[in-house]
C-alpha cells in the first residue's frame, strides 16, 4: 500500500542516489554477495504469485483458493504471497468490507478467509507441492480499533492533543511509532508467531521505508532461528537490502508506462539496467511486475495502462533481470479493476496468458541465465541501432538467453552478426532450432518478440 505522495518521495530519493553515481566513479555495484542476508537457496530461480483471497475464488475462502493449487504448479509458480490474512478493523472502515491493510489483530485470522487451522492446512499444501508461502505483513500502521490500542495505546503515534495520527490520506489505520523499543518486541512477537504456528517461508513488508531500516536489520535474525526466510520489501531503496533480499522495481513498472505512451523507448530501458548494476548490491532480487493489487484497482488493468505492449510487457518481465510477479487473475488475462473494499470475485476465463507464463516459468527455472539477482547473468545489450528495438542476452554457466523485443508497430529485420552469439538455439514460442551464423537475421512482426536459448 502506497500512496503518489511517498512515490513522489522516492523518486526524489533515488534521482540523488543516480546523481551522486555518477558524480562518484568509485560507487560502483559491489560483486560480492552477504553471508549474513543471502537469499534462501530455494529462492535462486523462483517466481513470485500474488494471492488475492477475497476475490480468488467465488467463496473468497482459503480452502477455495486450495483446489487451485494445482494449476498454479503446473504454471510454475514458487512462491504464493497473500495479502494480508488477519482480521480487518471495523472503526473507520473504508467500504463494506474494509482494507486488507487495516489489521486488527496481528495474531488472528481473517474469519471472511476461513481458520487458522484451514491457513495451516494450506501451507501444509503448498510444501508438499515444493511450493512456498510469504504472507504480507503491515508493519507501520493498524486498524482503529487493534487490540493494541487498548493494551498498549503508547506504541502509536498522537498530535498534541494525545489523538491517534493517520499516515498521509490514510484515515482508516493509525500509525505506530517505532521510537518506542517495546513496540519492537511485540512485532518481532506477532511475526514470529505465523513463522512458528504456520511454518510460512517469508514475509512480503508493506511500505517498508515507512519503518525504521534498524527495526528490520534487527528483526530479521530473530525470526531465522529455525529456517532461512525470504523477505521482500515494498520500496525500492538500495538501503533495504541491509535487510531484505527483495525489493520492487517500481522504476521498470513505470518505464513501462511512458514507452506505451511513447514517451520513452528502448534506449531507456537499456538506461535503467545499467543504472540497477550501480545502485543495487551485488545480492540484491529485484521484483519485476507489470500489475499488483494497488496497480490493478487504483491505476488500471495492463490493458488501460499499457494498450498494445500489454503482451510484450509481460514477456519482458520473465526475461529481464530480477524475479517476475504475476497478480491473481493475470493469467487469466484480467481485465478489470477488481475492488479494494468489497467482494468482487475474479471471473476466471481461458486466456494465452497462462500458456506465455508457464513457458516462460519454466525456462526460468531451468537455465541459470534468468535466475535471480547474482545467480543469473547480466543484461547485455545488443545495440540494433533501433531505439524501437530491446535486444539482449543473458548468459551464465554455459547457458543462454537472447530476447528481442519489436516496440514499434512496423515490421523490424534484426543482424546479430556483429555479436559473439554463433550457436543452435530454441525458440520459445516456436519450439523449433534457430541457427546463429554469420550475417544472421530475423524479422520481428509489429510488436512482437523473439526469445531464444540453449
Amino acid at each position: 500500500m502506497v500512496n503518489n505522495i511517498t512515490r513522489f518521495f522516492y523518486a526524489f530519493l533515488i534521482a540523488i542516489l543516480l546523481f551522486t553515481s555518477c558524480k562518484n566513479p568509485e560507487n560502483t555495484k559491489s560483486t560480492e554477495t552477504s553471508d549474513t542476508l543471502k537469499a534462501p537457496k530455494w529462492s535462486y530461480n523462483t517466481t513470485i504469485y500474488e494471492v488475492n483471497t477475497r476475490q480468488f475464488t467465488n467463496e473468497g475462502t482459503f480452502n477455495a483458493f486450495r483446489n487451485h493449487l494445482p494449476k498454479l504448479k503446473e504454471m510454475g509458480v514458487d512462491i504464493l504471497w497473500f495479502m494480508p490474512i488477519h482480521p480487518i478493523g471495523v472503526k473507520n472502515r473504508k467500504g463494506t468490507l474494509g482494507s486488507y491493510y487495516s489489521v486488527q489483530n496481528y495474531k488472528e485470522v481473517n474469519p471472511e478467509f476461513g481458520t487458522l487451522e484451514d491457513f495451516k492446512n494450506l501451507v501444509k499444501e503448498v510444501h508438499s507441492l515444493g511450493m512456498y508461502v510469504i504472507i504480507d505483513w503491515v508493519a507501520n500502521h493498524t486498524a482503529w480499533d487493534n487490540v493494541w490500542t487498548k493494551t498498549h495505546p503508547e506504541f502509536y503515534t498522537k498530535d498534541k492533543n494525545g489523538n491517534y495520527v493517520s499516515p498521509f490520506d490514510w484515515s482508516d489505520v493509525i500509525d505506530l511509532n517505532f521510537d518506542n523499543r517495546e513496540l519492537w518486541n511485540y512485532m518481532r512477537d506477532a511475526m514470529k508467531f505465523w513463522v512458528d504456528e504456520c511454518n510460512i517461508d517469508g514475509f512480503r513488508c508493506d511500505v517498508a521505508a515507512m519503518v525504521p531500516l534498524d527495526f528490520w536489520k534487527w528483526l530479521r535474525p530473530q525470526l531465522e532461528t529455525n529456517k532461512k526466510l525470504f523477505m521482500l520489501a515494498e520500496a525500492h531503496e538500495p538501503e533495504l537490502h541491509e535487510a531484505f533480499d527483495m525489493t520492487y522495481n517500481w522504476q521498470l513498472k513505470d518505464l513501462f508506462v511512458d514507452i506505451a505512451s511513447g514517451k520513452k523507448n528502448a534506449d531507456d530501458l537499456y538506461k535503467l539496467f545499467e543504472q540497477e548494476k550501480i545502485i543495487y548490491p551485488g545480492d540484491a532480487f529485484r521484483m519485476v511486475f507489470t500489475t499488483n493489487h494497488d496497480e490493478n484497482s487504483w491505476n488500471g488493468t495492463d490493458q488501460e495502462r499499457f494498450g498494445k505492449f500489454s503482451k510484450q510487457f509481460a514477456v519482458m518481465s520473465g526475461v529481464v533481470p530480477g524475479m517476475a510477479l504475476v497478480y491473481s487473475g493475470m493469467e487469466g488475462g484480467l481485465n478489470k479493476r477488481l475492488l479494494f473494499f468489497e467482494r468482487d470475485p475474479i471471473q476466471w476465463k481461458e486466456s494465452e496468458y497462462r500458456s506465455i507464463y508457464t513457458k516462460l516459468f519454466k525456462l526460468k527455472k531451468e537455465n541459470k541465465a534468468l535466475w535471480n539477482g547474482p545467480f543469473g547473468g547480466e543484461l547485455i545489450k545488443i545495440d540494433t541501432g533501433d531505439p524501437s528495438i530491446f535486444a539482449f542476452v543473458r548468459q551464465k554457466d554455459g547457458n543462454k538467453v537472447i530476447a528481442l523485443f519489436n516496440l514499434s508497430e512496423s515490421k523490424k529485420t534484426v543482424k546479430l552478426n556483429s555479436y559473439d552469439l554463433k550457436g543452435e538455439y530454441k525458440d520459445l514460442w516456436l519450439g523449433k532450432i534457430t541457427s546463429i551464423s554469420d550475417n544472421f537475421s530475423l524479422t520481428l512482426e509489429p510488436l512482437a518478440n523473439t526469445i531464444l536459448y540453449r
